[in-house]
C-alpha cells in the first residue's frame, strides 16, 4: 500500500512547514484513492483493469473524459486541502507533539537511486501499456485463442488485461536488474511485494465469488430489476450499483466485481441499444468504485489512519471530503459530458 512508503515523507514536510498531522491521512488518501486509481487513463490500479474482460477494453478508456474526471479531483482536493490547513494554521494548529509515529530514518540514504532511475519504472508501465494496447497486440494474429483447450476467447477481450500484466513484469525485471548490487534489499521487496498482494488477490476472488452466488438467488432478479430501473440511462444505473456495492463490501475492487459479474452483460446489451460507448462504461464504472468505498469501514481507510497513528475522529471528515464528496462530483461530470458528447 502506497501509504507505508508515503507517511514518513508526509509526516516529515508536515513537521517542518507547522502544518497540523491530522491532515495527512487525506492528503495521502487524495493522491492513492481518488484520480489516481480510477480516473487517468493507463493507471496500473487493478480498479481501472476489471471492467476490461466485461466490456472488451483496456485500461486507457475514454481518455478525455478520464482526464476531466481526474483533473476535478486533484484540484478539487488540493484546493479544499489547502483551505483547511490555512485555516488550521490561523487559528494556531501546528504539527504538535504525536508520540510513537512509526518513524525509522532508512539506513541507506546514501546508497538509494537517483530520481530519474526512481521514476523510471513508473513511467515504463505506463509507456509500455500503451505500447502494448495499440500496437503490439493489436497486429498479432491470435486466432489461435478462439480453440476452446485456449478458453474460447478473442485477444480483443484479454488484451487490456495482458497488457498491464506485461508491462508491470518488464517493470519489476528492470528494477532487479537495476537494483542487482543491492540484491539483498530487492529480495525483501519481492518478498513483500508477493505477500502483500494476497490480501487483495484473495479478496477480489472470493467477492466476484460471494456476487456469483448472489446473483444465483431467486431474490437478486428484484433487485437486478430494481437497480436497472433507476434510470433508462445504462451510465447512470451502472453508477449507482457500484457505488452501492462498493459501499456495502468497503471496497472498490470487490464492489465494482460483484457489480459487474452479475450486471455487466445487460449494462453493455443497454449500452449497445443506446449508442453509447463501452469505453465510457468502463470509465463510469471504475470512477463509481471509488466514491462509496471509502466510507468509515473500508479497511485501507482502516490501514491508512493505522499507519499514522491517528483515529476517525481526527482525521475522517477531510478524507470523506476529497475521496468521497469531490469524486462523486467528478463523476457526475464525466456522466453528464459522456451522455452529451459520447466517449472521448
Amino acid at each position: 500500500m502506497v501509504a507505508f512508503a508515503v507517511y514518513p515523507i508526509g509526516a516529515a514536510l508536515f513537521r517542518e512547514t507547522g502544518m497540523p498531522k491530522r491532515f495527512i491521512p487525506a492528503a495521502i488518501a487524495l493522491g492513492s484513492f481518488t484520480f489516481t486509481m480510477t480516473a487517468f487513463p493507463g493507471t496500473p490500479a487493478i480498479q481501472n483493469a476489471i471492467p476490461s474482460p466485461f466490456f472488451g477494453t483496456n485500461t486507457f478508456a475514454a481518455p478525455g473524459l478520464g482526464i476531466i474526471g481526474g483533473l476535478i479531483m486533484m484540484i478539487g482536493g488540493i484546493l479544499w486541502l489547502q483551505n483547511r490547513t490555512r485555516q488550521a494554521m490561523i487559528a494556531g494548529e501546528g504539527y504538535r507533539e504525536h508520540l510513537h509515529e512509526g518513524l525509522e530514518p532508512s539506513k541507506d540514504v546514501e546508497h538509494g537511486p537517483s530520481i530519474s532511475i526512481a521514476l523510471l519504472p513508473i513511467l515504463l508501465v505506463i509507456g509500455l501499456n500503451a505500447l502494448f494496447t495499440y500496437v503490439v497486440f493489436p497486429n498479432i494474429d491470435a486466432s489461435i485463442l478462439a480453440e476452446p483447450r485456449y478458453g474460447a476467447t478473442e485477444l480483443s477481450k484479454v488484451a487490456g488485461l495482458w497488457s498491464i500484466i506485461v508491462a508491470l513484469v518488464i517493470a519489476i525485471i528492470f528494477i532487479i536488474v537495476v537494483h542487482w548490487q543491492r540484491w539483498k534489499n530487492v529480495i525483501e521487496s519481492l518478498n513483500a511485494g508477493t505477500m502483500g498482494s494476497l490480501l487483495p488477490i484473495f479478496n477480489t476472488a472470493s467477492e466476484v465469488g460471494y456476487g456469483n452466488v448472489i446473483a444465483s438467488l431467486p431474490a437478486f432478479v428484484v433487485v437486478k430489476n430494481a437497480v436497472l430501473g433507476i434510470s433508462e440511462n445504462p451510465l447512470i444505473s451502472e453508477a449507482v450499483a457500484v457505488n452501492v456495492l462498493a459501499g456495502i463490501t468497503g471496497s472498490a475492487s470487490g464492489g465494482m466485481s460483484i457489480a459487474l459479474s452479475t450486471l455487466g452483460a445487460q449494462y453493455l446489451e443497454l449500452a449497445n441499444k443506446m449508442g453509447i460507448s463501452p469505453e465510457l462504461l468502463h470509465r463510469v464504472a471504475v470512477m463509481s468504485s471509488g466514491c462509496f468505498d471509502s466510507l468509515p469501514h473500508n479497511g485501507a481507510v482502516i490501514t491508512l489512519l493505522g499507519i499514522c497513528r491517528l483515529t476517525h475522529k481526527q482525521s475522517y471528515f477531510d478524507i470523506f471530503i476529497v475521496s468521497v464528496v469531490i469524486p462523486l462530483s467528478a463523476l457526475v461530470a464525466v456522466i453528464t459530458l459522456g451522455t452529451l458528447f459520447g466517449s472521448f
